[in-house]
């Protein structure tokens, strides 16, 4: 077997409950994993006994869904070509991970791919969660084939073809196992959210590229772990964007990272008008974590340059997507100028 497909599993019985069984059944030529993260609740017990062909890994400690990947597939060096990273709360298809193995086996300079990830509660929409594929804007906000801030569209197969993206998905990423290593890995700091986006672009800095693969689907149920609406999630999402920007940004980094701050207070802002002040307050709380961790940035910020060979720009958008969405209305990627995407 070339692939491990591997969950990352903390107290997550039930959806290993519901999931585990279509992911054993539709996943014949790949070793399944589950690395656990320290679970209190049955998880561990269940997939030995139900499932005994799955490898179980147990980490010494939970941290994270970054640390927790690093951990769980450092005991996997060595004996496969590729991993398949994959939440416990997805429902994968039939004939769901040919293409993603396809799609890196066609070329080495492919380091990762994603599937089009849809709704699992709402199967005709794509997923916040990678949709069909992911982009950065000049002001390096996230967004997707599919889904643009939270206006998520209907999958009528326009986003069908495959396309080089700058990220893909944390939520189920196909990545090969030696670019993982060399890389360190997702960035245990991060603890959890836009890991995957600072992972792409520490890769595209070395001029790997990565591909949206929609002839692969699966449905992703979301926020199983945290809830979309969580602080913690807002904490998280704010820091770690600054966090991702400090460490791969080349051009004038204080210019950029300022006006970043800017729009996090405008975001604030929006927040307390809507009463959501403990929104506003992990803004805040995300801007002094950032602080506190700028020497750290600072030294992978100078590693990573050192490291840096031809940067491969696909699916950077050269404009706003703030003031696509904002100001003119766009609620569908297929809307937006493709005169303004680097190829």
């Amino acid at each position: 077997m070339k692939t491990a497909v591997v969950i990352l599993n903390w107290n997550g019985i039930q959806y290993l409950r519901q999931f585990l069984p279509v992911l054993v059944e539709n996943t014949k030529v790949a070793q399944i994993v589950v690395v656990d993260n320290q679970s209190t609740d049955d998880s561990i017990a269940f997939v030995q006994q139900d499932f005994p062909a799955v490898r179980v890994i147990v980490n010494e400690s939970n941290g994270g869904f970054a640390k927790g990947y690093n951990d769980g597939l450092a005991q996997l060096k060595g004996d496969f070509d590729y991993y398949v990273l994959i939440n416990s709360d997805i429902e994968v298809t039939e004939n769901w991970l040919h293409p993603l193995i396809g799609k890196l086996e066609s070329d080495s300079t492919i380091a990762g791919v994603q599937p089009k990830v849809l709704s699992y509660n709402q199967k005709s929409k794509f997923e916040y969660a990678g949709a069909s594929g992911g982009f950065i804007d000049k002001n390096l906000y996230p967004f997707c084939r599919g889904r643009i801030f939270d206006a998520l569209e209907k999958d009528k197969g326009q986003y069908d073809t495959e396309t080089e993206v700058f990220w893909v998905t944390g939520a189920c990423m196909a990545v090969r196992a030696d670019v993982y290593h060399q890389l360190g890995g997702l960035d245990a700091d991060f603890f959890a959210h836009m890991e995957e986006i600072d992972f792409c672009w520490r890769a595209k800095q070395q001029n790997y590229r990565f591909y949206a693969v929609p002839q692969a689907k699966v449905y992703h149920v979301g926020g199983g772990t945290l809830a979309y609406d969580n602080p913690r999630k807002t904490f998280l999402n704010f820091r770690n964007s600054l966090y991702m920007i400090h460490k791969n940004y080349q051009g004038w980094l204080f210019g950029k990272v300022f006006y970043r701050l800017v729009l996090d207070g405008v975001a604030g802002a929006k927040f307390a008008l809507s009463f959501k002040f403990s929104h506003v307050m992990a803004i805040i709380k995300a801007h002094f974590a950032y602080y506190a961790h700028l020497s750290v940035l600072s030294k992978q910020r100078k590693e990573i340059k050192s490291q840096r060979t031809t940067f491969n720009g696909a699916g950077y958008y050269k404009a706003s997507i703030l003031w696509a969405y904002y100001f003119k209305k766009i609620r569908k990627f297929e809307e937006l100028n493709k005169r303004f995407f680097s190829k």
